[in-house]
């Protein structure tokens, strides 16, 4: 199983929870039927195994894989066209054999249509779709760098130096002009100026920065320090800091509610999904994301032990969130309104990134 951004504490956590059965995927059978506070069918979900480099399809309504389609070695994260037709999957590699390309996938044919190659450019992980439906932007940690796609070309645009270490997960402004790039090693985010493809400003935020998310209206930008369990919160436009929340254990994603109202955040070795209020910034909910036990049958008796929550999404209706049980090998459901886990998805070994696809069928 390879973690190779996870720190030698939690590595130890998910090699013990792989001894005890624990790490292989766990049979949890979906239920076909459609529950009766389900959200409208308004698309699929789609997760990133990045212990088996392929990509689920998910419908979330009634927990059924649609389709398992092979990526490249070991990818991270996905990002969906804003017309949702397309996924682009960061084939990030492993220690021995840095990636260095891109999955095209269709998400009408459920099927990958190409492999973009970024030569030099090593160690894709983080990426988003800019706006304008033709770019991509991804992370490439090997250079220290933030690459520019041209999707339809299948080319390099531009690498952007970081000037950090560890330059990991990316945000975009609603706009398409800056973009937002986490540094673990470094402890910032550099700020990139989209068209001129150049660094506007580095901020220290904390040690181990790594999740970043763009509020849905652009005047935010929270950044999870997973060293100092803490979140910083930017001025996207003026670039001050605006505030430090303390979170839970190992703080690793940020994203936000469709209606920008919350900020889920993931931490990753105390288990627990964290839910704040954008507004005042203060804790609405935390909800535990335990490893699943099962006893007689298909059916999830219990929950316990840590299940290492990394990915997370929320999905259109705003009221439910999808959690990546990366040791678990599920994504977790949590209900808002309930403010617990009300639902398991088997998916592939060792989950990480999430991503919405609006339906096109």
């Amino acid at each position: 199983m390879n973690h190779p951004h996870l720190p030698l504490a939690l590595l130890a956590l998910v090699a013990c929870l792989g001894g005890i059965g624990l790490a292989t995927t766990v049979p949890v059978a979906a239920s076909t039927a459609i529950p009766a506070d389900a959200p409208a069918d308004q698309g699929r979900l789609l997760v990133v195994n990045k212990g088996e480099s392929t990509l689920s399809i998910v419908d979330p309504r009634s927990g059924d894989e649609v389709a398992r389609i092979p990526t490249g070695n070991a990818p991270h994260e996905v990002a969906v066209s804003p017309d949702g037709r397309l996924a682009v999957v960061s084939n990030y590699g492993t220690r021995e054999a840095p990636g260095n390309t891109l999955t095209l996938v269709d998400l009408a044919q459920l099927s990958a249509v190409a492999t973009i190659d970024l030569a030099e450019q090593t160690r894709p992980h983080g990426l988003v779709w800019h706006p304008d439906g033709r770019r991509v932007l991804v992370t490439t940690e090997g250079n220290g760098t933030l690459t520019i796609v041209d999707v339809p070309e299948r080319r390099v645009l531009a690498a952007v130096p970081t000037g950090a270490r560890v330059s990991h997960e990316v945000a975009i402004t609603p706009d398409g002009s800056r973009a937002f790039v986490a540094n673990i090693g470094s402890g910032s985010v550099t700020v990139v100026d989209v068209a001129s493809a150049s660094v506007v400003r580095s901020i220290p935020t904390g040690d181990g920065a790594e999740g970043v998310a763009v509020t849905p209206d652009g005047r935010e930008v929270w950044v999870s320090n997973r060293a100092e369990n803490t979140i910083t919160v930017l001025d996207a436009v003026e670039l001050d800091v605006l505030a430090t929340v303390p979170s839970a254990d190992f703080p690793i994603r940020v994203v936000f509610s469709p209606d920008g109202q919350l900020a889920m955040v993931t931490n990753a070795r105390s288990a627990e999904l964290r839910v704040f209020r954008v507004a005042d910034r203060q804790e609405e909910l935390v909800a535990p994301i335990k490893a699943p036990v099962v006893d007689e049958g298909p059916q999830v008796l219990a929950f316990e032990g840590s299940a290492v929550p990394i990915g997370v999404l929320a999905d259109p209706d705003g009221r439910h969130v999808y959690v990546a049980a990366a040791s678990a090998d599920v994504v977790a459901v949590v209900d808002l309104e309930v403010g617990e886990v009300v639902r398991l998805i088997p998916v592939g070994r060792e989950p990480d990134g999430l991503a919405w696809a609006a339906p096109t069928y």
